[in-house]
């Protein structure tokens, strides 16, 4: 399979798992368990499938985030709720989320459609949880049976499933999270002061990474990536794809198309709506 495809199917049904972070609904179930930080809902509810881990298996599976934000939002968290409660708080958002924003999708017969090409996808990658850690702790959680929800979760399972295997490449680079984060930014696809706000990066800790990326000839001194930096920043998205491409492969060109073609209209709503 074209491994561009399998990047495109998964890009266009991100914003039916990436909505989560962002939903009215998502802030409302962590309230009501005594969770107010908008970072801790996010740190705690992502990585509650792992368990109750400590702050540094957040950090490592995060891995581009200030490890500072890390501990402050995961520290005390699992004595105040359980992972399966942050869990079930998650796909309860989830569900309300859905229903709020696509409301004509949830009992369609496109819904249904989608649903199974999409758990078909998220199964394959289920066969293959080594090196990913973060994903394999998703693997483990019970598929729900709505069809809405059965989309939601097996795009979860793509997302993490692709985003380990990110960070493996990134690893193999030897990047650090905020060199990650710079490279990120001079690719182009997201603006650098989106990256470094949303992760909580220092001025220092971005323009430490500035200057290790210039020691290894990655960066010029206009700020911009060399040559070098470009080969390798390209190698890293060419290496996630391929590593990503396993789940699409089993649903073919056709299952692909299709569900970019069913998921498309639900994702650009979702995102409106969420802005």
């Amino acid at each position: 399979m074209d491994a561009q495809l399998a990047r495109k199917t998964w890009r266009t049904l991100e914003p039916l798992h990436g909505a989560i972070y962002f939903a009215a609904e998502a802030r409302a179930e962590y309230a009501a368990l005594g969770i107010d930080d908008r970072m801790t809902g996010y740190f705690a509810s992502r990585s509650a499938p792992m368990g109750a881990v400590p702050a540094s298996v957040v950090i490592a599976t995060f891995f581009n985030f200030d490890h500072g934000l890390v501990e402050r939002s995961i520290d005390g968290v699992w004595d105040r709720v359980a992972p399966d409660e942050i869990l079930a708080a998650r796909l309860r958002a989830a569900d309300g989320m859905i229903r709020r924003l696509i409301p004509e999708a949830v009992d369609s017969t496109e819904m249904v459609e989608a649903a199974d090409i999409a758990r078909t996808a998220a199964l394959v990658a289920c066969e293959h949880p080594e090196g990913r850690p973060l994903f394999a702790g998703h693997a483990t959680l019970p598929w729900p049976t709505e069809p809405h929800l059965v989309l939601w979760h097996a795009q979860s399972l793509l997302r993490e499933f692709r985003g380990d295997g990110h960070i493996a490449a990134l690893t193999v680079e030897g990047l650090s999270g905020c060199e990650a984060l710079v490279t990120h930014g001079l690719a182009g696809d997201v603006p650098s002061d989106t990256l470094r706000l949303s992760r909580q990066r220092t001025d220092d800790d971005w323009a430490a990474a500035i200057e290790s990326l210039r020691g290894r000839g990655w960066i010029g001194d206009d700020g911009a990536f060399t040559e070098l930096g470009q080969e390798r920043r390209r190698w890293i998205e060419e290496r996630t794809d391929e590593l990503s491409t396993a789940p699409y492969a089993a649903i073919g060109d056709d299952g692909c198309d299709r569900l970019r073609s069913l998921g498309r209209p639900w994702s650009v709503a979702m995102m409106a709506a969420i802005g």
